[in-house]
């Protein structure tokens, strides 16, 4: 069995559970006796660039453990997209020096479709080069976009997130005489599933009469008449959209009116918000009633509070299960989950090959969605019920959840 190093980054957007897949595979790599030493990188594939590791061994247990209820990335993130190696391979060789330097045999990155196309791009330069070192993709994203696998961690807990959220404004909106539209933006850029979840507080009889996914084209009419439709028959309105729906040019919500321009991040992604807000001024120019614009941001991949407790073991378990397969001599996978059954809910870890899942896009499927195209059916309810149960709980000090606090000590 091969013996050497390991080095763990995180990239991407945060989740409330990405830190319990570090948790996982950290612990279960300190205990292993194939592993020698064990790292964490510091911003991801940054810092490998720049040879800045964290020495894991130096940190507490204790500490590590808190790790499954302490959101953000403990490590730190980025969003950098290495080059094709065809024709830069300047940061592959500067990659295979560190990883020779600190005799690097296991390398996991942990984050959504960019992430497994950094995992897959190193693999092949490193097969390439002849440098033995089991290269691992481990699944997060509140998008819930990644192929492969049956969901991501990180999902359920942002979904729960947004079902409770979408139940208190809902009965919040209600202590008025007066009617009023209320629209709230979801996160998801081109994949509806996180905003597809604000079905579930509709399934409690307190969520949004309307939900738009950028799985179907936005029509900013169509969108009128459905919320003049609902305002008629119930007064109140409340709405529930994707930050990434866009009409049939391609033009995101922001960029259907003048004086929009969108900036995008180094993988070319458009950065997107604003889409509740520009959705109330036009809808307050078309009704004579309040209108609010709410969007739920970062909390919704930050809100460990309401962390699905699924999802918190889950997240551990991708972590503990991407070491195994790996010490058994597999690379170049992403770690996924296979659903087996829902009544009672189980799954299984399998592994998928990173060219099946680096940059391709998993979306809610089409048949989940109403004809119309502004409500999700109980296909969907069904899915995703079994990955939001449980009670969330937390260790506490002072009444105030307690987050790892860790050393990071950098390796010489």
């Amino acid at each position: 069995m091969l013996k050497g190093n390991l080095v763990f980054g995180q990239s991407g957007g945060p989740t409330a559970v990405i830190n319990s897949s570090a948790a996982g595979l950290l612990t279960a790599a300190l205990a292993s006796p194939f592993i020698e030493e064990v790292y964490a990188a510091e911003h991801g594939i940054v810092g490998i660039l720049k040879d800045r590791l964290f020495d894991i061994g130096q940190e507490e247990l204790e500490e590590l453990n808190l790790l499954t209820q302490t959101p953000s990335s403990t490590f730190g993130s980025c969003r950098h997209k290495l080059a094709d190696p065809n024709t830069d391979e300047s940061e592959y060789k500067r990659i295979l020096e560190v990883f020779k330097k600190h005799n690097i045999r296991y390398f996991f990155y942990n984050g959504g479709k960019d992430t497994m196309d950094t995992c897959h791009k190193i693999s092949l330069y490193l097969n390439k080069a002849e440098y033995e070192c089991r290269v691992v993709g481990i699944p997060k994203t509140i998008d819930n976009d990644l192929c492969g696998t049956d969901h991501c961690p990180g999902f359920a807990s942002a979904a729960k997130y947004v079902a409770t959220s979408f139940m208190e404004v809902k009965l919040d909106s209600q202590v008025y005489n007066y009617p009023q539209i209320i629209i709230v933006e979801v996160m998801g850029r081109h994949a509806g599933w996180l905003a597809a979840a604000s079905v579930l507080a509709s399934h409690k009889g307190a969520g949004p009469d309307l939900i738009y996914l950028p799985e179907r084209h936005f029509s900013l009419e169509q969108f009128e008449r459905d919320v003049r439709a609902v305002h008629e028959q119930k007064g109140d309105v409340m709405v529930c959209i994707s930050e990434g729906c866009h009409d049939k040019h391609g033009r995101f919500i922001a960029e259907m009116f003048e004086d929009s321009h969108l900036k995008t991040d180094a993988f070319g992604h458009k950065q997107l918000g604003g889409a509740a807000a520009t959705l109330a001024s036009f809808v307050k120019e078309k009704f004579d009633i309040k209108v609010r614009a709410i969007e739920f941001s970062l909390l919704q991949r930050c809100a460990a509070h309401l962390a699905s407790p699924v999802d918190v073991g889950e997240a551990f378990q991708a972590g503990e299960a991407a070491l195994k397969f790996a010490l058994e001599g597999y690379s170049d996978f992403m770690l996924g989950f296979e659903r087996i059954s829902n009544a009672p809910y189980e799954i299984k870890m399998i592994r998928v090959p990173l060219a099946e899942c680096a940059n391709l896009e998993k979306t809610v499927p089409d048949e989940w969605i109403n004809e119309a195209g502004n409500f999700v059916l109980q296909p969907f309810i069904d899915y995703t019920l079994p990955l939001i149960q449980g009670e969330t709980e937390s260790i506490e000090a002072d009444g105030l959840p307690l987050f790892a606090n860790l050393k990071r000590v950098l390796v010489k």
